[in-house]
């Protein structure tokens, strides 16, 4: 037994040390860092082009044509290049998953249906080696969150430059995540269970979920009223949900589930955000009215049902967006979050417009999470988290990045795909 465990413990240190990138994070900004001649994509404040951006300390200090350079300040001129907002990625397990066959490197789904306690940035890997190949095509912010259950737990924002969790946080704990019952019965080979067996497990499921927020409101009203009780730590977890300090994430995709989700969510008083929302686009004018944000996480998707349209997952951000509808786009996942801008782009070619495309994926992101008078947008006073691309973020055969900072700090943009591709360049044309 001794041996075995031996064996096995050598083993997980064999596949840590496998997966752990070597890019080392970026140096507290030192002197102000003045970029010059670019195009800015504000998002808040529209395009402008030829402008300079002067950044100190890790933040925006000023944007105009012909900044007075400080004395101390690095100058880099990005004549023709383009300067936008880091990206935010929504509906993540960015860090917390890593090979998706290996076991010992998958830690998103807890034990157990109802784990509200349960926080993503508790287990996120800041060395994963997937991070900086996310981060080489802009994304620098990432919500980490906990998956499996009905309830999974709580998701925390978290930037893509740390030595570890504590260094890589911003906000802990923002939020809680559910994944909202099934609401029809399905016909697939690996459903063995008859529509009656189905029906009746997706009502025992909706009665499961209703009883756990009442419990936890129950325990929330106890706690107010001072009573002497024991601590549980799943419904502290669920407190804020409670007195409007952390909002409800439900994840959800059918009609019925999202309008079910808005009336149970309704009758307690939460902030409700909704997540993948394949059918937002059926209620959006009911989104609308009651102002419900959406994270909508079918950017790519194939159509749910056979009488959809082939581009319904593409054209939906449009018809949200027409809708008057409060979006933003996610791509659910880890190594394809890299994906999110160019999701972002391809609605746009559905009918999106382009300045809501990437306030999609930046600016909304941050207002969702409370995060929005630092993050999200090119403006004076925010953090100096941004990209520098020669071509449009949101094309994948025009994005080229040269520069990427977090806070002020300059991030690598290098990673094992970039090292590989030098690798081989190099390699010797096998003589004819």
């Amino acid at each position: 037994m001794n041996k075995a465990l031996t064996a096995a413990l050598l083993s997980a240190c064999a596949v840590t040390q496998a997966v752990a990138h070597d890019e080392v994070p970026g140096k507290k900004q030192e002197q102000p860092i003045v970029l010059q001649n670019g195009t800015l994509h504000t998002v808040t404040q529209g395009v402008m082009n030829q402008t300079d951006l002067l950044f100190a300390d890790g933040k925006i200090v000023a944007i105009g044509q012909d900044l007075a350079v400080p004395a101390d300040a690095q100058a880099i001129d990005i004549s023709g290049q383009h300067v936008y907002p880091g990206v935010i990625a929504m509906d993540t397990t960015l860090g917390l998953n890593e090979i998706e066959a290996v076991r010992a490197t998958r830690d998103a789904d807890e034990v157990g249906e109802v784990t509200p306690e349960v926080a993503g940035h508790i287990a996120f890997n800041a060395d994963s080696e997937v991070i900086p190949t996310v981060r080489y095509n802009g994304v620098a912010y990432a919500q980490v969150v906990p998956e499996g259950g009905l309830v999974s737990g709580q998701s925390s924002l978290m930037q893509l430059d740390g030595w570890n969790w504590q260094d890589a946080l911003v906000t802990a704990e923002e939020g809680v995540h559910i994944n909202w019952p099934r609401t029809y019965v399905v016909d697939t080979w690996w459903e063995r269970r008859t529509p009656e067996e189905q029906r009746k497990a997706n009502a025992e499921a909706l009665q499961k979920l209703k009883q756990v927020l009442a419990d936890a409101k129950a325990y929330y009203n106890a706690k107010q009223a001072g009573r002497d009780m024991p601590e549980d730590q799943r419904w502290e977890a669920m407190q804020g949900l409670f007195n409007g300090s952390k909002r409800l994430y439900v994840h959800a995709q059918d009609k019925r589930q999202l309008e079910q989700a808005i009336e149970v969510s309704q009758g307690f008083g939460f902030e409700l955000v909704l997540v993948g929302a394949y059918d937002a686009w059926r209620i959006a004018d009911k989104l609308a009215e009651l102002q419900i944000p959406v994270v909508f996480g079918s950017p790519f998707g194939l159509p749910m049902r056979e009488d959809d349209g082939y581009d319904q997952a593409f054209a939906t951000p449009a018809r949200l967006a027409e809708a008057g509808v409060n979006f933003a786009i996610a791509y659910p996942g880890y190594w394809d979050v890299r994906n999110l801008p160019f999701a972002a782009g391809n609605a746009v070619a559905y009918g999106l417009d382009a300045q809501q495309a990437l306030e999609a994926i930046t600016l909304k992101p941050a207002e969702f999470m409370g995060v929005a008078d630092k993050l999200g947008s090119l403006e004076e006073g925010k953090q100096a988290s941004l990209v520098v691309s020669k071509g449009d973020l949101l094309d994948p055969m025009g994005q080229s990045l040269t520069h990427m900072f977090i806070d002020g700090r300059s991030v690598s943009l290098e990673s094992r795909h970039t090292e590989l591709y030098d690798k081989y360049q190099q390699k010797p044309k096998r003589s004819e």
